[in-house]
C-alpha cells in the first residue's frame, strides 16, 4: 500500500509555487533575450526571498516524494534540485491555470478570432480548449469559434503547443466584424 502524504490546501499551494519557481529557472535557460532574462531573474529573486526556509524544505521533500523533482550533488555541499519530466508537465499545467490576457488601456481596434476543429477522438482536449478560452475572457461566437479584442497570440500559442493541436487551430486578426457593436458592449470597449 502506498504511503499517502497529508496535504492541506495551503501546503499544496506552496508546493505549487515552488514548482513554478523551479520551472521559471528552466524558462530562464531557454530565454536568449537579455531583457527577458533580467526580468525573470528579478521576479524569481523576489519570490524566493518571500519563502520561509523550513516550509521550503518540507515542500521540496514532498515534491521529491511525489517524483516531481530530483536531487543531485552540486558544488561543495550544495544540492541541485531538478524538475523531472512529470514535474515539468505539472508546472505547465499550473502555468495554464494561472494564465491571463492583459487588457490594454487603449484598444488597437482589432479582433482576435480563434477557430478550431479538433477531432472527436480528442474530445477532452477540445473541451479543455473551450474552457481555457472562456476563462481567458473570450466570447463564444459559435461552438468552436471564439473572439477577443486584445492581443493574445502568445497565450494561444502556449495552449496549442501544450495540447499539441497546431493542425486543428487557426488564429485570425480582423479589423471589422458585422456584429461589432454587440461585441463592443460585451467587452465594454
Amino acid at each position: 500500500m502506498k504511503n499517502k502524504v497529508k496535504t492541506n490546501k495551503r501546503s499544496g499551494t506552496f508546493q505549487r509555487k515552488v514548482l513554478l519557481l523551479l520551472f521559471g529557472s528552466l524558462s530562464f535557460g531557454f530565454t536568449y533575450n537579455l531583457r527577458q532574462q533580467l526580468w525573470i531573474l528579478k521576479q524569481m529573486k523576489r519570490e524566493w526571498n518571500k519563502i520561509n526556509k523550513q516550509a521550503l524544505k518540507r515542500a521540496i521533500r514532498s515534491l521529491y516524494e511525489s517524483k516531481l523533482v530530483d536531487m543531485r550533488d552540486g558544488a561543495g555541499d550544495a544540492v541541485k534540485i531538478i524538475l523531472t519530466e512529470n514535474g515539468k508537465k505539472k508546472a505547465l499545467e499550473y502555468e495554464i491555470d494561472e494564465m491571463i490576457i492583459k487588457t490594454p488601456k487603449i484598444w488597437d481596434r482589432k479582433w482576435r478570432i480563434i477557430i478550431f476543429d479538433i477531432p472527436e477522438k480528442y474530445k477532452k482536449i477540445r473541451e479543455a480548449m473551450r474552457q481555457h478560452l472562456k476563462r481567458l475572457g473570450f466570447y463564444k461566437l459559435q461552438k468552436s469559434v471564439f473572439i477577443l479584442p486584445y492581443e493574445c497570440c502568445d497565450e494561444i500559442e502556449f495552449l496549442i503547443e501544450f495540447y499539441n493541436i497546431r493542425s486543428y487551430v487557426r488564429q485570425i486578426v480582423a479589423e471589422k466584424i458585422d456584429n461589432e457593436l454587440h461585441l463592443k458592449e460585451i467587452f465594454k470597449i
